[in-house]
């Protein structure tokens, strides 16, 4: 290639080369994750489910027109312009009733129903409600905890650094699932009292709080090492030489060099709380009746699961296409703000 055809391509590379150098780490990372074709397409599929969950009220008053947390043993549908019983004669002996499968037909019982008559579709949809708003708030309130405990333990370290991590290794030595399911099998009949807030054990807050919880070890240990280490370069040894303020270097040194690890983790914790509040619903110690979440219709499913299988399946795959979006999504997040992650695991 001559030198006329190649100078073109250099002024190009020359002039990205001073956009990139003009902006922030937050820009540039903020490029690199749009360039990123699979942590884009987990971010839309994430995004649509969190967009068709917020509208499950829409759905079950203006489409479906159902109230998918009362029975409705004695209600009737319409399948293929005829009026049918939502729970059907069972087939063979036609002993006991089996409910109607999916119809296909989003205004009447789309994936059918489940054996009290109810909506599958509108009641997946406002458990994924439940599910997102336990997770979200779990790890927001964990991550919030962690980073708050790690900026104290990073930046005095000594005796101060020794007892908090010492607490929260600890709580690490416990099995997480174990953890969780001894503090809601408690709180359920006892209630939760922190402070002077009592939390009702019907209520969403009671696994969001036990959630945030038994999750602030695993977030707290990555966000103290990045601290130690931010705490060692020299802008911060240039500040403390300056005279500036612990709060000044905690809040407008530190903090600001941490929070890509924090932005990092949160999409992970969202995945990780929303299987352990499945898990926790499924055993019935999580999410309480009337409310509904992903791992509660999996449980009501489990007995419907050869006759009427999108009852457990329908939730299943909603749990698995969040949790899989959200992993890739943060993976896609790590790779932007840190690049150099992504050279050290393929190295």
């Amino acid at each position: 290639m001559t030198q006329a055809a190649q100078a073109p391509e250099l002024g190009a590379a020359l002039e990205a080369g001073q956009l990139a150098l003009g902006q922030g780490p937050w820009q540039r990372g903020q490029r690199r994750l749009r360039r990123n074709r699979p942590a884009m397409i987990a971010l839309a599929v994430f995004a649509v489910i969190v967009a068709v969950s917020l509208l499950a009220p829409l759905y079950a008053g203006r489409v479906a027109h159902t109230d998918p947390f009362n029975s409705n043993i004695s209600g009737t549908t319409i399948v293929d312009g005829k009026k049918v019983d939502v729970l059907q004669q069972s087939a063979g002996l036609g002993l006991g009733v089996a409910p109607i499968g999916p119809t296909w037909d989003v205004r009447h019982f789309f994936l059918g129903a489940d054996n009290e008559g109810r909506d599958v579709l509108a009641r997946v949809l406002y458990g994924g409600r439940a599910s997102l708003i336990i997770a979200f708030g779990a790890a927001l309130a964990s991550l919030l905890i962690a980073t708050g405990l790690a900026l104290v333990a990073g930046f005095f370290r000594g005796l101060i650094d020794s007892v908090i991590s010492r607490l929260m290794d600890m709580l690490w030595a416990f099995p997480v699932f174990l953890l969780a399911i001894l503090i809601a099998t408690v709180s359920l009949t006892q209630g939760l009292k922190i402070g002077p807030v009592n939390v009702d054990p019907g209520s969403l807050l009671l696994p969001m709080v036990i959630i945030a919880m038994i999750f602030v070890p695993y977030a707290y240990r990555p966000i103290r090492s990045q601290v130690l280490a931010v705490r060692e370069r020299d802008f911060v040894k240039a500040a403390i030489v300056e005279g500036a303020s612990t709060r000044w270097l905690i809040f407008h040194e530190i903090l600001p060099n941490v929070a890509t690890t924090v932005l990092v983790l949160l999409p992970l914790m969202i995945a990780l709380d929303i299987l352990v509040e499945s898990g926790l619903s499924f055993l019935g110690i999580g999410v309480q009746p009337p409310q509904a979440s992903w791992g509660t219709i999996v449980a009501n499913g489990q007995g419907l699961i050869y006759s009427r299988s999108w009852v457990a399946v329908a939730p299943g795959l909603m749990i698995l296409l969040t949790v899989l979006s959200l992993n890739v999504l943060g993976d896609g997040i790590r790779d932007a703000l840190d690049p150099r992650a992504k050279l050290r695991i393929e190295a």
